[in-house]
């Protein structure tokens, strides 16, 4: 499922890439059969090139799976299992292997949900983005909702201004979630290589700086206000494991600097999708603190899938290390050793990720 956003922005619009299917014409995704000795992840990746004719990195843990009803050529009409993997699109083709047999066209994640016909398709896009931004980040001030059941006149308005400020945090935890976003792409744009790394690295390096003024200004605020959203503890823990997520960002490029490495293994690139993935998420979770009870369902959801992408990532690391070991260990003790050192800061990147869920089911747990 090749996707994008529309900007940088922590509430920029998702949009989807769809494709015409040969014969029917009816909107679908990209698809198509296993391919031996391909990852499924990989397989989907070749087959968004060859049908929709876009590059990028693909997360390989499955957003989910859906159904349908395929005619073969012998009129037989068989059950299909399809996985759907993420794809972040970096780069649009001009021209593709089926470009003459489709047609292919961005979509909301709205209008894409009831453009396909399968229904399990359907919520599976409906599920990718963040549930209505502003709808679910917004929730009316205490006073308001005190005011319209007591009939509290606005003269009375004098009186919220004597309440203790209970600061800007979620806007903080917001800001912060937009420089993990944007320092994951710079990184996955590293890992995928074919343009000068050192734009990439600095990227991730400031992105990380930025992080830190805020995590600065979150721990002041947390000094200054009276009255907080989540017990203090809560907070800092919170964007605690945020800013390490970014900071092993940091350090992972740094050490592909230090070592000059130019070339990734796919073991690599499929955790720089995860940590692409992983970002998103918590981005999209950030506004739906604004109101944990009734986003309580959706942070769980999302939290789940950050847990479920941090076991999937353990295996690719373990995997990579053991292939590297392989074929480096005896005559390449050098290269071995750099490849292991990349492995663990992508490690620990995810790892971070999995303590931002663990913090987040905590704040559900405690007020949902």
């Amino acid at each position: 499922m090749p996707y994008r956003a529309d900007g940088p922005a922590i509430d920029a619009p998702v949009r989807v890439l769809l494709v015409t299917s040969r014969e029917s014409k009816r909107w679908v995704i990209p698809k198509g059969n296993a391919m031996a000795g391909v990852a499924p992840h990989n397989a989907a990746a070749q087959e968004a090139e060859e049908e929709a004719g876009v590059r990028g990195l693909v997360c390989p843990t499955p957003l989910g799976s859906y159904r349908y009803r395929k005619k073969r050529g012998n009129g037989a009409a068989l059950m299909i299992d399809v996985d759907v993997f993420p794809l972040a699109v970096s780069s649009e083709l001009e021209s593709w292997k089926e470009q003459g047999e489709r047609e292919r066209r961005w979509f909301s994640l709205h209008d894409a949900a009831a453009a396909v016909d399968e229904p399990d398709l359907s919520d599976l896009i409906r599920s990718f983005g963040p549930s209505e931004f502003k709808a679910a980040a917004r929730r009316a001030p205490m006073l308001r909702a005190v005011g319209a059941k007591s009939r509290i006149t606005p003269m009375f308005a004098w009186f919220q201004r004597l309440l203790p400020k209970s600061g800007n945090f979620f806007e903080l935890f917001e800001a912060h979630a937009v420089s993990i976003v944007a320092a994951a792409d710079a990184l996955s744009r590293l890992v995928q290589g074919g343009t000068p790394a050192a734009d990439h690295i600095r990227e991730v390096i400031e992105r990380e700086g930025d992080a830190d003024e805020i995590i600065r200004e979150t721990l002041r605020t947390v000094r200054h206000t009276f009255l907080t959203p989540f017990d203090r503890s809560a907070i800092t823990s919170l964007i605690g494991s945020m800013d390490d997520s970014i900071d092993e960002m940091q350090s992972a490029v740094q050490a592909i600097d230090l070592y000059d490495l130019r070339v990734f293994e796919q073991e690599m690139k499929d955790m720089a999708a995860i940590i692409v993935d992983a970002a998103r998420l918590t981005a999209e979770a950030m506004p739906l603190l604004r109101d944990v009870g009734r986003n309580g369902p959706r942070l769980h959801e999302l939290t789940e899938r950050l847990v479920r992408m941090e076991s999937h990532a353990d295996e690719i690391h373990t995997a990579g290390v053991k292939r590297a070991f392989i074929e480096l260990g005896a005559s390449d003790t050098r290269g071995f050793i750099v490849q292991r050192e990349v492995y663990k800061h992508l490690e620990r990147i995810v790892d971070a990720f999995e303590d931002v869920a663990n913090e987040i089911d905590g704040i559900v747990i405690d007020h949902a």
